[in-house]
């Protein structure tokens, strides 16, 4: 593998000019388009309409008089007052300083002072509600449902909101320390002993979505992991799947009782990754179904908690500069790869950008030993 092929380095956010980079990966002036997380749904009540600084654009985000969470651009199209000091009327927004009224579209259908309405209009971003979170979907029409754990799509689930963090790197960056091989042998040695290493293979959901699984078996070098062998069917249970290259979902535990844990990401503009944690389980019926429930997504945020106490100090200071790979890199090089084949946009004004095509080098004998 070619080292220029692989290379990204890091990108300090600019407030004056945000140029394109060469890549995706790590690259504050890229989005992919997809869902990110915006804010917790208890923060916004009926009638209630908050300002948000998201992905380099300044939103609304409120609750209609129906109960549906909306976002718009901010700033009102007569003269700019921000929407936020306005009021919720009915799906819709009333400014607070001349009281026309937007639409849930965007669009002003009402000026006060005058019979004939402006042909004005903000844009109107789609957005859903799911584990008690809003999400915004950044461009005109989602192409993807909100991120989900596969294993739990089929039925009804429990969630819980986790952590909220900040990371100093761009979520990328975070998110392929989860499929980094060779870190669990030195950060979390405990956890790779349970399966003597922990060796991923990799497919594709869809094009927003990547799935790695972990592929080896619990060893029965020790008396702790003969126990342990018995409730793995076949290899350990590790899986990661990722949304957008900014949402992933990790799954672990033994056959019977599978932990779900989802950090959904997003970048700001002061270089930093955003994060909260999101708690997930199957939904159990009746009241002993809801006990097993919360003890369910207690042991996930334990289980949780444990992987990300290791790297948090790493991604404070980390500056990417992947220049030697070697065969054990091979997950991070295909969501590398993935990430670039999917759609994105520019930093704040989410116009939609070109994706280019990425050689084919994951296999290369350049690679590193």
């Amino acid at each position: 593998m070619s080292n220029t092929s692989i290379t990204t380095e890091f990108h300090e956010p600019s407030g004056e000019s945000r140029g394109v980079g060469e890549d995706v990966f790590g690259n504050f002036d890229r989005i992919v388009e997809g869902w990110y997380w915006a804010i917790p749904s208890h923060k916004l009540k009926r009638g209630a309409i908050k300002s948000l600084t998201f992905l380099g654009r300044e939103l609304v985000v409120y609750r209609g008089e129906d109960g549906k969470a909306r976002a718009m651009d901010a700033y009102c199209p007569h003269m700019g007052a921000h929407l936020a000091e306005g009021k919720v009327d009915g799906t819709g927004v009333r400014c607070f300083f001349h009281h026309w009224k937007l639409a849930e579209s965007g669009e002003v259908v009402d000026c006060p002072i005058q019979d004939a309405v402006p042909k004005a209009a903000n844009a109107a971003w789609p957005t859903d509600e799911k584990y008690g979170m809003v999400w915004i979907w950044t461009g005109k029409e989602p192409r993807h449902p909100v991120p989900f754990v596969p294993e739990l799509n089929e039925g009804p689930v429990r969630a819980m909101l986790g952590n909220n963090f900040s990371k100093g790197c761009h979520p990328n960056i975070v998110m392929v320390n989860a499929i980094d091989e060779q870190h669990f042998h030195s950060v979390h040695p405990m956890a790779s002993s349970l399966a003597n290493g922990i060796h991923f293979e990799t497919s594709s959901y869809n094009e927003n979505c990547q799935i790695f699984d972990n592929s080896n078996t619990v060893p029965k070098t020790t008396l702790i992991n003969r126990l342990l062998s018995r409730f793995y069917a076949n290899a350990l249970t590790y899986r990661m799947v990722y949304w957008n290259g900014s949402t992933g979902s990790v799954t672990v535990g033994p056959d019977f009782w599978h932990f779900h844990i989802i950090f959904a990401l997003r970048p700001n503009s002061e270089g930093d990754a955003e994060g909260q944690t999101i708690l997930v389980t199957n939904k159990r019926n009746g009241p002993l179904g809801w006990v097993i429930d919360k003890i369910s997504l207690v042991l996930s945020h334990i289980v949780g908690s444990y992987f990300a106490a290791g790297d948090t100090r790493v991604f404070q200071t980390i500056k990417w500069n992947f220049k030697t790979p070697i065969k054990a890199d091979r997950p991070i090089i295909h969501f590398m790869k993935h990430l670039q084949k999917q759609r994105y946009s520019a930093w704040g004004t989410w116009e939609p950008l070109e994706a280019q095509e990425t050689p084919d080098t994951e296999n290369s004998p350049e690679t590193s030993d």
